[in-house]
């Protein structure tokens, strides 16, 4: 394992800070292996705590950058420091520079009908020398779909991108990737969740400070209550159990 890579709670963490993150994800696209990124943040450190499938996932992704403010917090705190939180809306901006100079292309997957087709033209706008070859926004449950599912594969296929650029939500996407990944050649793919729809400008994302001291959850919250709120005020409450049962294990 490399020395970059670190124990953090439930999973292992690639210790990079964005330039780094940045840097590997060209590395990886010239090996073109079918790599993939995963940007794990406080929901997803609980659903990996029982969720076999996602927690599969994880195992074999090629990078793995800490989302979240908390999660960097607990780090320092734990004695094993992760530098930077390297967020999918933060690296998704990055990799498009990246990819411009590079002349990488893009496929983007996801987001309501026409969003994810607006975010193209904003990325190619601002990055100019970067090509985005593709835009599909599924069907509900296509995940479900073997037709649709098909369909997405050739899509994806044909337009031969060398960035694959996720935004179905999560788990959804990182599960749905890692059951088709052996069916394209594709040489990156990246998770983003709802960063399509922050570049399209169809939703807002939090102000920079609130991101930054760990507050992007609350904003959200006020953004999509009914949507959101289960998810934080709820469901992710049982990561204060699990930073006491990983510190208790150190």
């Amino acid at each position: 394992m490399s020395d970059r890579r670190i124990k953090f709670m439930n999973i292992f963490v690639d210790n990079l800070t964005m330039e780094e993150a940045v840097h590997e994800i060209d590395v990886l696209i010239k090996t073109e292996k079918r790599s993939y990124v995963v940007t794990p943040n406080v929901d997803h450190i609980v659903r990996l705590e029982n969720d076999i499938e996602f927690k599969k996932v994880y195992d074999h992704a090629s990078l793995v950058l800490t989302d979240g403010m908390p999660l960097v917090w607990y780090s320092r705190m734990g004695g094993t420091p992760i530098k930077e939180k390297v967020s999918g809306s933060d690296l998704f901006p990055a990799v498009c520079k990246m990819a411009s100079y590079k002349h990488y292309s893009m496929f983007f997957l996801g987001a309501a009908e026409g969003v994810a087709a607006k975010a193209a033209q904003v990325v190619m706008t601002d990055y100019p020398g970067l090509d985005v070859v593709g835009t599909y926004s599924p069907s509900l449950g296509f995940e479900n779909n073997s037709d649709e599912t098909a369909k997405i594969i050739s899509m994806i296929r044909d337009a031969n991108p060398d960035i694959l650029i996720l935004a179905l939500g999560s788990p959804k996407q990182e599960k749905f990737y890692y059951k088709i990944k052996d069916s394209m050649n594709v040489p990156m793919t990246l998770s983003i969740g709802a960063t399509l729809d922050f570049i399209a400008g169809n939703v807002k994302r939090s102000p920079k400070w609130m991101s930054n001291h760990g507050l992007e959850w609350l904003y959200r919250i006020f953004q999509e209550p009914s949507r959101m709120s289960k998810r934080y005020l709820v469901d992710d409450k049982d990561i204060f159990k699990l930073f006491w049962k990983y510190r208790k294990h150190k």
